[in-house]
């Protein structure tokens, strides 16, 4: 997810502010972070501008911390397994992504779309879980 301010043509002459959109986000979330760093909504959206950016470690480190805060939340888990996803780490993906899924996670075109998981896709867990939510929605239907 990719995040957006509006467009406004203003002219800020100090250094700090001559970032393109993603830093800027970035810079202006973690200066908020500073002085709240508990700021649940906050630590989302950076969650997300670190992961657009690609610095998936960074990430990370903020999934981990969400799930502190909120460790029954559903897209916390969904997050932490995608940022595991892009690092590589497989085990810890699924773990989360079982997680997200039992605290009720349960878009599969969004799971089976999101390129953050494709590290996952093939892996015989993944398919398990897959085959998990179809089921579960098929009930929902009868």
């Amino acid at each position: 997810m990719t995040l957006r301010i509006p467009e406004h043509k203003f002219e800020l002459k100090a250094p700090d502010f001559q970032k393109d959109d993603e830093e800027f986000i970035v810079w202006f979330l973690e200066g908020v972070l500073e002085n709240y760093p508990n700021y649940i909504d906050c630590l989302m959206y950076l969650g997300n501008a670190y992961t657009a950016m690609g610095k998936y470690e960074e990430g990370l480190r903020i999934d981990l911390k969400l799930k502190k805060f909120k460790p029954y939340d559903s897209i916390v888990h969904y997050n932490l397994a995608c940022s595991y996803s892009l690092l590589g780490k497989i085990d810890l993906s699924l773990t989360a992504l079982r997680k997200a899924i039992e605290l009720g996670y349960d878009d599969i075109q969004h799971i089976e779309n999101d390129t953050d998981l494709d590290r996952l896709k093939n892996e015989e867990g993944y398919k398990t879980l897959i085959n998990k939510l179809i089921e579960i929605a098929e009930k929902r239907v009868l």
